[in-house]
């Protein structure tokens, strides 16, 4: 039985946990969710109480009121096992929980198939990547795919860019083409779906295979080129993840 006084979450004692998992369960609350997020997976930060937890989202992204309450059990645990390698000092924390990461990965490939819109199904690919293990891609796929928007910098001169994907256009710029129409934007470059390999044309696929059109396209500028409107250099957007959101 899990000792929560020996635990700790992102405000201190985890002794508080199991009470607000009893509240989800019985009255899903945006307001509670949100405390449960703050205090396990607070800014990408996850904390002993976090893997101590899964067991119980498990059970509610089987077995939740509806298809939002396990869909939001589903993402919470994804950003909670791709948070995993900051936990070493407390061992290999993916084998403890891999009977629960195997049914949560089950459960988010089931989901994809049925996402009721374009966020979900985007959020869900990056669960199932985080699930998996696979590095970088289960913890920034979504953040700019479902903004329409990634943060970076340029890899020869280093300046901040934004590289825009949907409303606004697809571009990389500089300037804050969201306050200013002035700002100097270099249109992406798609790649060639042919041309996808790797991890690239395996979300690609998914996508289409999944009716998600807008997804596959937005996937095609991302494992595509832009170039710094600061100082010319090209580069595969994709090629920049690890420095995104």
């Amino acid at each position: 039985m899990t000792d929560w006084s020996q635990l700790s979450h992102a405000y201190g004692s985890a002794e508080d946990i199991p009470a607000l998992l009893d509240r989800i369960e019985a009255d899903p609350s945006d307001a509670c969710w949100n405390d449960l997020w703050s205090a396990l997976c607070h800014q990408g930060s996850v904390y002993s109480a976090s893997f101590a937890a899964l067991p119980r989202l498990t059970a509610i992204a089987a077995t939740g009121a509806d298809t939002k309450e396990q869909l939001n059990a589903l993402h919470l645990a994804a950003g909670i096992v791709a948070g995993a390698d900051q936990l070493n000092e407390v061992g290999d924390v993916r084998a403890k929980n891999a009977q629960d990461i195997s049914a949560l990965l089950r459960m988010a490939n089931e989901h994809l198939r049925t996402a009721p819109d374009r966020t979900d199904y985007i959020y869900l690919l990056e669960a199932v990547l985080a699930f998996e293990g696979v590095p970088v891609w289960g913890e920034e796929l979504a953040c700019g795919l479902v903004h329409e928007e990634y943060q970076t910098s340029c890899p020869r001169c280093e300046a901040d860019l934004f590289i825009a994907m949907g409303e606004y256009g697809y571009f990389s710029t500089s300037g804050d083409y969201a306050l200013h129409d002035d700002v100097e934007k270099a249109p992406l470059r798609p790649a060639d779906p042919g041309d996808l390999h790797g991890i690239g044309r395996r979300l690609h696929s998914l996508a289409l295979g999944d009716g998600q059109r807008a997804v596959a396209t937005a996937l095609t500028y991302l494992f595509g080129g832009a170039r710094c409107t600061d100082c010319g250099a090209d580069f595969v957007v994709a090629d920049r993840m690890g420095e995104f959101c």
